[in-house]
């Protein structure tokens, strides 16, 4: 009988940890940069973003589309209710002027494992 009432309570605690998932929600998910010169090519944002599920969030990969555009983001786990962010930095160094748009893709260990991010803008020529 003990061994029955131990086995019980091994699947119930089983069945509710695997119903235990975190949950990514940004602020927002695109950015514009607006129009800056090339003579100041590197612009930077913050994407925040918050665990509204119920596990802790971890991000296991946040990749640029290209290598001018480096994300930066938060390595330790987001406790549910915690928030973080991505920082990306779009270097435009030796690109041409003109319009950009750039993705950046986020895998969490989320309920939606993958987000994509993007921002864009418009670098001008120097004078």
């Amino acid at each position: 009988m003990k061994k029955f009432i131990v086995m019980a309570f091994l699947l119930v605690a089983g069945i509710v940890s695997a119903a235990a998932q975190a949950e990514i929600k940004f602020d927002k998910t695109t950015h514009d940069f607006g129009t800056f010169s090339e003579s100041s090519p590197k612009v930077t944002c913050e994407f925040t973003y918050k665990n509204v599920g119920d596990a802790p969030l971890v991000i296991n990969q946040a990749v640029a589309s290209c290598g001018c555009t480096v994300p930066e983001y938060t390595k330790t786990p987001v406790q549910p209710g915690e928030s973080g962010s991505i920082k990306v930095t779009y270097n435009g160094t030796g690109k041409f002027p003109g319009h950009f748009k750039k993705m950046i893709t986020v895998r969490t260990n989320g309920k939606v494992e993958m987000t994509r991010l993007y921002i864009e803008g418009d670098m001008t020529e120097a004078k």
